[in-house]
């Protein structure tokens, strides 16, 4: 892997502008922050979708959390190993904000369904590389924003879209790991290399990156839980005060990630002993209901628990190349996964859920193959302008780039748009000629 030493801050394309007071990490910040595809993250599902009619955190909100908790963690690292921090690479806490405002660009409408729906769809048609949120937010800094005519995405420093890629490999290099989660199509290779460097089977993260998606964990295990409880859908108040509450919580738990066929990373036991801890430290003793205490305690609760996070981790030299750069207390990896669990058992694995689900696959599943009979019959006036533009260009008359600008396209929609053009498009709700599409 690159050591990124006096190459952190190179540009893809050296035809970028001169710089002004803002160091180059500021800039990447500044650039990600003002694009349309981070806009795009308030109309985007957490968890649950935004029009539900609860305060639910979206996937805006959440990015916003996870910059915080990210560039609060880098501050700390830096400040309290910074001879470490160099040795190792660099722990920015411009780089690590960046990312984190990055983390999710690339990620669909509907939340994982439909990455998973996308994913069959594209191998399903021939695409070996399938497709992938991460992978995603990597195409879209690097090829699909638009900052400039004179070159594609964004051109961020090496050390930012290097600090995005929390699983730097791509998908056909490592074919065992096919049904896992990847950080770049092959389509981006140039650039995936220019980053990481000559040697690609080197999977190790940096420690920016490590930071990142430790900020993502703490961000999402502790405010979902926060807004299921205040939706009375995760009933803490219950699992505090009876334990057969917990054995329940457990054991549905368990069963399900059993099923799921996940490799179980603690013993059920130890996973009771960590939520026992946390158990002690919920202040709350009956179902929520919005009274000034309870918020309060809430809101002491979540703070306190995203300190006692921040302040789990320090920086080592890794022995060998497969240890981690960010080191993490046993107690908050074994309590963040308790958390995420929580959600899982509680709300994610909900019938209701489910079955949103399924109807938001379909939707995914009948545009993709609408677009890609538009495609294969010339029919291109039914995509934005934009998406036109690149289906004209040269080096997009391949089959395999074609479906990608499909998968582009989708995945690019908020989900009031995905809904709008499937009922447009299937003659559900056909709307007004003054109706805006995908922009």
């Amino acid at each position: 892997m690159v050591t990124l030493a006096d190459s952190r801050s190179d540009r893809y394309y050296d035809t970028d502008r001169a710089g002004d007071q803002r160091n180059p990490f500021q800039r990447d910040r500044d650039r990600i922050l003002y694009t349309s595809a981070f806009r795009r993250l308030a109309w985007v599902t957490q968890v649950v979708s935004s029009w539900e009619g609860e305060p639910f955190h979206n996937r805006l909100t959440h990015t916003l959390e996870v910059a915080q908790i990210g560039r609060r963690l880098a501050e700390k690292l830096s400040h309290e190993q910074p001879q470490i921090a160099a040795e190792i690479g660099g722990v920015d806490p411009e780089v690590v904000e960046a990312a984190a405002l990055a983390h999710d660009l690339g990620h669909p409408p509907f939340g994982h369904a439909a990455e998973r729906e996308l994913d069959e769809l594209m191998r399903g048609a021939g695409v070996a590389d399938g497709f992938e949120g991460n992978a995603q937010t990597f195409r879209v800094l690097t090829k699909l924003a638009v900052r400039s005519s004179d070159f594609p995405g964004l051109n961020l420093c090496r050390a930012t879209l290097n600090a995005v890629l929390k699983y730097p490999w791509h998908r056909q290099t490592f074919p065992e790991r096919r049904q896992q989660k990847w950080g770049a199509y092959g389509a981006e290779s140039d650039e995936f290399e220019w980053v990481r460097g000559s040697e690609p089977r080197d999977t190790r993260k940096c420690a920016e990156a490590e930071l990142m998606d430790f900020a993502d964990d703490i961000a999402y295990a502790i405010h979902d839980v926060e807004d299921f409880y205040r939706a009375g859908l995760i009933p803490l108040d219950r699992l505090v005060r009876y334990d057969e509450e917990v054995d329940k919580f457990l054991e549905g738990a368990f069963t399900s990630l059993q099923k799921s066929s996940q490799t179980l990373p603690y013993e059920k036991s130890d996973c009771r002993d960590a939520f026992q801890e946390l158990l002690g430290a919920f202040p709350i003793p009956e179902p929520y209901e919005g009274n000034r205490q309870q918020r309060a305690n809430l809101r002491s609760m979540t703070a306190g628990f995203i300190g006692r996070y921040v302040n789990a981790i320090s920086l080592d030299v890794p022995a060998v190349q497969t240890d981690p750069f960010v080191q993490i207390r046993d107690y908050a990896k074994i309590e963040i996964f308790v958390f995420k669990q929580l959600t899982w058992h509680y709300v994610i694995d909900n019938v209701a859920l489910a079955s949103q689900q399924y109807g938001q696959r379909r939707i995914i599943r009948e545009l993709f193959k609408i677009f890609v009979d538009a495609c294969e019959s010339g029919q291109l006036d039914i995509f934005p302008p934009s998406y036109r533009e690149l289906l004209d260009l040269p080096h997009n008359s391949t089959k395999d780039s074609r479906l990608r600008i499909v998968a582009d396209l989708l995945s690019g929609m908020t989900e009031q748009q995905a809904i709008s053009m499937h009922q447009r498009l299937t003659g559900v709700s056909l709307g007004t000629v003054m109706n805006a599409i995908v922009r």
